[in-house]
């Protein structure tokens, strides 16, 4: 005797439940990926903000380390040579008769100048150094020349730079004679979703 094949199956009640349940299930974790990437996404933003941070405090410190340019045309008093102003704000390429880049330079933020000496012959050569951090767009570029107009190396130190956000600070007149003992160049990088990541470069001088 042949058996009979089952019809059993699906309802169209069961699998509007089944729907419905997928549905309860699925949305939060949908919504659970989305804020994941989210999140994923705002860290690499922020990890990028500090690593420029981190570049650019580097590279600062240094430039401030040697800042100062010495005036040999003046009064040497007390066996030493004074200094000439060698901090410069809002500084055009040929600032100070001190010449880095051409008339297509953007105006620099902060210009530090500084004395270098080239030893490779006999007779020393004293040179000039500049190095100017300027903006292009939100990119704070570190220019720098030694000893002529032309740069010896022009490199982005700093990405997603606010607008109008960047602002210098001298322990003493930044543009005077006697060269400050520390500077500071503030400013704020956002990116997308990260949140505004406040900036400080700090450098002291080493020469007195």
């Amino acid at each position: 005797m042949l058996s009979r094949r089952s019809d059993a199956g699906f309802t169209l009640v069961e699998l509007l439940i089944v729907v419905v349940l997928l549905g309860v299930v699925v949305a939060p974790v949908a919504t659970a990926v989305m804020l994941s990437i989210r999140t994923t996404d705002a860290t690499s933003r922020r990890l990028e903000l500090s690593h420029d941070a981190q570049q650019s405090s580097a590279f600062f410190a240094q430039d401030v380390a040697t800042t100062g340019l010495r005036d040999y045309s003046g009064q040497i008093a007390n066996g030493e040579v004074p200094f000439s102003p060698s901090v410069q704000l809002d500084a055009a390429h040929d600032a100070g008769g001190q010449v880095c880049g051409n008339a297509a330079t953007p105006v620099s933020v902060l210009r530090l100048l500084s004395d270098d000496w080239d030893t490779s012959t006999p007779a020393a050569t004293r040179r000039t150094v500049v190095v100017a951090y300027y903006l292009a767009g939100t990119e704070l570029h570190r220019l720098r020349c030694v000893g002529s107009a032309a740069p010896a190396s022009d490199a982005v130190v700093a990405h997603n730079v606010a607008p109008g956000s960047a602002v210098v600070a001298c322990s003493s007149t930044c543009t005077a004679a006697a060269v400050p003992q520390w500077v500071k160049l503030s400013f704020t990088a956002a990116a997308g979703d990260a949140d505004p990541y406040p900036v400080t470069l700090f450098g002291q001088r080493r020469q007195s």
